[in-house]
């Protein structure tokens, strides 16, 4: 009876139709079209300017995305971040808010243009997505995709073909060509690069190599070559030996099931210090906010911090999305097991920055919550397939409603060039949003007084005196120090933060700096000090914040900035600091609750929003480290 219902079931869903889903209009119009607006330079500025940017963009040269709908260029892309409206692959126009300032597009380096060329790979090239959306029913478009995913397999029996190889090295030129045509120095930043897509056993170790110029290698080093991170930092080294100047940036450590940050080599061996120093010469930043969630911590890691569930995916990428160890798999737990290698061993391996980036597969940056439009775009291109009502997929298949819509990586920069941008990225000063332009600052040093917050030269001094995000402090000796600090206590470092709400979107909630340190034996521990609260709250005696409320109204998908604040700002020091004890610090920023994408859609579909209906947007610093002497 129960499989005679199960027949039935899915019977029915055959003959369901279309949904109607408001997200598919209005139609691409290429006569409506805008381009990208006029924008003036950045003159250079010592103190840095605070430039947005999205370092890890897709274009249907992927061949997940061109399987899955994706239509767009490198140039599209481009056009994107710099303003201008293009179309989605459900034929609908996208265009960003704001221009970013720089833009990467990171298209994956196996198979790269090959799908494009291939008629026997798509189900979407006969009849396209947008005419699937508006006349199939939920289980047709499951069966595209199933047959995409079949036919996509047989891209691996000529990979190395000289076919495909010839295809690459074209796709490839036409990237780099594509990037010089858009830079233009002090208005937009152009950086080449690809992503390298390893992932053993659905176990994610995916990087972004990002160049600093273009002088770049023919071919991009692709996981067809080596699925070993430690091969690809090798060729990363020879190139380096060839004059090429380049990074790769992990993400999505979040599902690596603890590779990512583990504490031994590939093979199992002892970390050492020359693997140390190669991670660090190759890897000097790390994505941790993107569409398939955060790389921060994780509950289980940070049990302490309320905070700390906040967009987690926690399923690996495998076909059968078994669970991800979360240690070995965060930020703040690598962070925390670079300061015991310091501690123990003399060296660090992870001492990396933070950035957020998008990993959209629509030639675009969907980060707005209001109007995320997805990744990839069978999967989620519009609200109807991201609450699953248009599209009939298993629960495993089906993880469309844990991504979220983020992120942004926020560089602070002398000037708008390549060489800046990049430069910024290899001395870790810069931070990751979940989407909004959530304006941070964090120095630290062992000089600053507190009457430096009144200054009208802060920021020389700030950078004179002391270390910004992605620095490292070594010494207490021979420095002004604070005189209002107790006589017996150690000379510990003061802490400059400061946070500035997004122009156009929430107030704030909280100023957080979270400290990782190692005592005495070697074991490292953390802690969130709550250093600036709005709405003139206190700390209770246990330490203890009352939350910031919400406003969010869940039926209009709405909030108001009747709570929370515009801009916090503190002056630091560790009560608890030991000169003896290796340490980092971190500023982290949290808005008040607004409403999740998955609002949004269900309103735009009038469904029963799924939970969580809010979210709390934020900004994660790069951290500054305390080296014990």
């Amino acid at each position: 009876m129960k499989s005679v219902l199960a027949v039935l079931a899915l019977l029915s869903l055959f003959g369901c139709g279309p949904v109607d889903d408001p997200t598919l209009f209005p139609e691409f119009d290429p006569a409506n079209t805008k381009p990208p607006p006029a924008k003036p330079a950045v003159e250079i500025d010592p103190n840095r300017h605070l430039l947005w940017g999205d370092l890890h963009i897709h274009t249907s040269y992927s061949t997940d995305a061109y399987t899955l709908g994706v239509t767009a260029t490198p140039d599209d892309a481009y056009t994107f971040a710099r303003g201008g409206t293009i179309e989605h692959a459900a034929g609908y126009p996208i265009r960003i808010d704001r221009p970013l300032d720089f833009a990467a597009v990171t298209d994956h380096s196996e198979y790269m243009g090959a799908a494009r060329l291939d008629d026997t790979v798509s189900a979407l090239e006969s009849r396209s997505l947008r005419t699937r959306l508006l006349n199939d029913g939920p289980l047709s478009l499951a069966y595209a995709m199933g047959t995409i995913v079949r036919n996509v397999k047989g891209l691996e029996l000529y990979a190395n073909s000289p076919e495909v190889r010839k295809i690459t090295l074209d796709a490839w030129k036409l990237m780099i060509e594509t990037a010089n045509a858009h830079y233009e120095p002090g208005v937009f930043t152009t950086l080449a690069g690809y992503e390298w897509t390893s992932m053993p056993s659905g176990q994610n170790l995916h990087r972004n190599v990002i160049y600093r110029d273009t002088n770049v290698p023919e071919m991009p080093f692709s996981s067809l070559d080596s699925e070993n991170p430690e091969d690809l930092w090798d060729a990363l080294d020879d190139q380096r030996e060839q004059g090429m100047t380049m990074m790769a940036i992990p993400h999505n450590s979040n599902v690596s099931n603890g590779l990512m940050y583990e504490r031994a080599q590939a093979d199992g061996s002892a970390i050492t210090e020359t693997y140390a120093k190669q991670r660090m010469r190759n890897e000097p930043v790390s994505e941790i906010m993107q569409i398939k969630g955060t790389s921060d911590t994780h509950p289980m890691l940070s049990p302490e911090d309320e905070f700390a569930d906040f967009e987690i995916m926690s399923a690996q990428l495998s076909a059968t999305a078994d669970f991800s160890e979360p240690r070995g798999s965060y930020a703040r737990d690598a962070l925390r097991a670079g300061i015991e290698f310091s501690h123990s061993e003399g060296f660090n391996p992870y001492r990396f920055g933070v950035i957020g980036s998008s990993d959209s597969h629509n030639a675009s940056s969907s980060v707005q919550e209001n109007k995320h439009h997805g990744k990839l775009p069978l999967m989620d291109g519009s609200a109807g397939l991201r609450l699953a009502k248009s599209i009939f997929l298993p629960g495993s298949l089906h993880r469309t409603r844990n991504w979220g819509a983020a992120g942004l990586a926020g560089v602070w920069s002398v000037e708008n060039t390549r060489e800046s941008v990049y430069d910024a990225l290899a001395r870790k000063e810069v931070f990751a949003t979940s989407g909004p332009r959530i304006k941070l600052r964090f120095f630290g040093g062992f000089a600053y007084t507190p009457d430096i917050m009144e200054s009208s030269t802060l920021l020389e001094q700030a950078y004179a005196n002391g270390v910004p995000m992605g620095g490292v402090l070594t010494t207490t000796k021979d420095k002004k120090v604070d005189q209002q600090a107790p006589a017996e206590s150690p000379v510990s470092p003061a802490f400059i933060a400061w946070v500035a709400k997004d122009p156009e979107g929430a107030n704030l909630d909280r100023l957080q700096i979270i400290k990782g340190w190692v005592d005495t034996q070697g074991v490292s521990h953390e802690r969130v000090f709550d250093v600036a609260l709005s709405g003139g709250r206190h700390p209770d005696a246990n330490g203890s914040v009352p939350a910031v409320g919400s406003t969010v109204d869940v039926a209009t998908a709405s909030y108001t900035n009747t709570i929370g604040a515009g801009h916090l700002k503190t002056y630091w020091r560790d009560p608890e600091f030991d000169p003896d004890q290796n340490a980092f610090y971190y500023a982290r920023a949290i808005e008040i609750p607004t409403p999740r994408w998955s609002t949004f859609d269900a309103k735009h579909l009038g469904v029963e929003a799924p939970d969580p209906v809010s979210l709390q947007e934020r900004a994660i610093s790069s951290a500054i480290w305390y080296q014990a002497k």
